[in-house]
C-alpha cells in the first residue's frame, strides 16, 4: 500500500507538468519521514546512484552530440547520403535513413537527431514533391537509430543501473539498430513502389569525390568510438573523451567552431547532463523504497504465477514498457523500471544484455505515440508543424518498428551474437 502510493503521488505530480527528478523526490522523501528514515540515508541512497565510473560517459557524449550539431556534421553527411543514393526511386526517403544512422555513431539520443535533421531533411523532401506527413513520419522514425546504435546514452544508464558492460550492451544493440534501418528502408522500398514521380537522378561529374571527400572526416569519430570500445582498447568513458577532442577539432579544422560558441556549447551540456543527473538520484531513492516494500518480488510472484514463458513474459513486458514510455522520458523510465523488472527477467531465464536492448527499444518507441512523445514534440516544434500531424505521419511506420521488436524478441541470438563474437 505505501509503494502504491509513492507510485500514485509521483504520477499525479508528472501530471501536473512537475520537473520528474522534483515529481519522483517528493513522495519519497515523505515516505522517507514518514517510516522514520534518516535523512542521511535520504542523501547516501541518492548519491550512490550517480556514483559510478561508467556514467562519466554520459556527460562526454551529451557534449559529443552538441558539439557535432553546431559543426555542420550533419550537414555533410546529408550531402554524401544525397549522392550516394541519389540514383534510386525515392531516394531521400533512403538518405533520411541513412543519415539518421551516420549521424548516430555521435549523437547517441533521438531528440538531438530529430532536432538537428528536422529543419534539414523535411523542408528538402517536401519542395522533391514528398508527402508532408511521409517526410515527418520517417524523420520521428528514423532518430530512434541514435539511441540503439552506439554510442548510446540510454545504454550507457541501463548498464549502469544494472550492473552490466557497457561494451557489451553497445556490441548488443548494433544489429538492432541496423535491423530498425532495414525496417524502415523495407518500408520506403515498397511505399515507393506506387510512387513514379520519386525517379532518382544521376549525379554530376566530381558530385561524389566532392561529397566523400567532405565526410571522410565526421566517418572517423564513429571508427574511432565503437573500434576503440569494441577492441578493448578504450573504455566507453574513454572514448567519450578522445571523441569530443576528435570533434572539437573537426569543428575548429571546418572554421565552424569559435571559443565564444564554445561558450554556448558548454551551457546546454551542462543543463541537459545536470537534470539526468538529478533523475538518477532521485530515481536511486525510489528504488531503494520499492525494494523496501517488496515490489520486485511481488510482481515476480504474479508473473510467475500467470505464465513461465520467457516470451510471453517479453512481451508482456514489451507492452507495458511502450506504455510508460509515452507518459516517462526514457532516463527516468529506465532507472525506475529496470531495477523492478531485471531481476524479474533473470528469473525467467532472460539475459541482461538481451533485457537491456529490448528496453531501450521499447521506451524509444513510447517517443512517437502520445500524449507525450518527445519525438513529436521537438519535430512539430522544429518544423513548426502540431503534434498530432506529425504523430499522423508516424503511424505508419510504427508497423515496421514494432515488426523489429518482436523480431528482437523471438531471436535472442540476433542481440547477443556480436558481444558473445567479442567475447564481451
Amino acid at each position: 500500500m505505501s509503494a502504491a502510493l509513492v507510485i500514485t503521488g509521483i504520477l499525479v505530480l508528472m501530471l501536473l507538468r512537475v520537473p520528474v527528478a522534483f515529481a519522483i523526490l517528493g513522495p519519497t522523501l515523505l515516505y522517507m519521514v514518514v517510516t522514520d528514515q534518516s535523512t542521511g540515508l535520504s542523501l547516501r541512497t541518492a548519491a550512490q546512484e550517480v556514483n559510478s565510473f561508467p556514467l562519466l560517459a554520459v556527460p562526454l557524449f551529451i557534449l559529443l552530440g552538441v558539439v557535432a550539431n553546431h559543426t555542420g556534421i550533419a550537414d555533410r553527411i546529408f550531402a554524401f547520403a544525397q549522392v550516394l543514393f541519389g540514383r534510386v526511386r525515392a531516394s531521400l526517403g533512403y538518405v533520411n535513413i541513412g543519415v539518421s544512422v551516420g549521424f548516430s555513431w555521435i549523437s547517441g539520443t533521438a531528440l538531438a537527431d530529430v532536432a538537428g535533421m528536422g529543419k534539414m531533411i523535411v523542408p528538402a523532401m517536401t519542395s522533391r514533391g514528398y508527402p508532408r506527413r511521409f517526410a515527418l513520419g520517417l524523420t520521428a522514425s528514423s532518430s530512434l537509430v541514435s539511441p540503439v546504435m552506439p554510442p548510446s546514452i540510454p545504454a550507457i544508464i541501463y548498464a549502469s543501473v544494472a550492473a552490466v558492460s557497457t561494451a557489451a550492451l553497445f556490441a548488443a544493440a548494433v544489429v538492432p539498430a541496423l535491423l530498425i534501418a532495414g525496417g524502415l528502408a523495407l518500408y520506403v522500398f515498397v511505399w515507393s513502389r506506387k510512387q513514379p514521380q520519386l525517379a532518382g537522378r544521376r549525379s554530376q561529374p566530381g558530385e561524389f569525390r566532392t561529397a566523400a571527400v567532405r565526410v571522410i572526416g565526421p566517418l572517423g569519430a564513429p571508427v574511432l568510438l565503437l573500434g576503440g570500445i569494441l577492441s578493448g582498447l578504450f573504455t566507453p568513458t574513454e572514448a567519450a573523451a578522445v571523441g569530443v577532442a576528435y570533434i572539437l577539432a573537426l569543428g575548429f579544422c571546418y572554421r565552424r567552431l569559435t571559443l565564444r560558441s564554445l561558450w554556448s556549447i558548454t551551457v546546454e551540456t551542462a543543463t541537459t547532463a545536470a537534470s539526468i543527473t538529478l533523475i538518477l538520484a532521485a530515481s536511486g531513492l525510489l528504488g531503494w523504497v520499492l525494494a523496501r516494500e517488496r515490489v520486485p518480488q511481488d510482481i515476480a510472484s504474479f508473473l510467475l504465477g500467470f505464465t513461465d514463458s520467457p516470451v510471453v513474459f517479453l512481451l508482456m513486458v514489451s507492452v507495458a514498457l511502450i506504455l510508460v514510455g509515452t507518459v516517462l522520458e526514457p532516463v527516468a523510465a529506465l532507472v525506475i523500471t529496470v531495477p523492478v523488472l531485471l531481476p524479474i527477467a533473470v528469473q525467467f531465464g532472460v539475459d541482461p544484455v538481451h533485457f537491456g536492448v529490448l528496453t531501450i527499444v521499447n521506451l524509444m518507441l513510447g517517443l512517437l505515440t502520445p500524449p507525450l512523445g518527445g519525438v513529436l514534440f521537438v519535430l512539430g516544434s522544429a518544423t513548426r508543424t502540431p503534434m498530432h500531424e506529425v504523430f499522423r505521419g508516424t503511424a505508419p511506420f510504427l508497423i515496421p518498428l514494432l515488426a523489429v521488436l518482436v523480431l528482437l524478441t523471438l531471436v535472442p541470438d540476433l542481440v547477443l551474437f556480436l558481444p558473445r563474437h567479442l567475447g564481451l
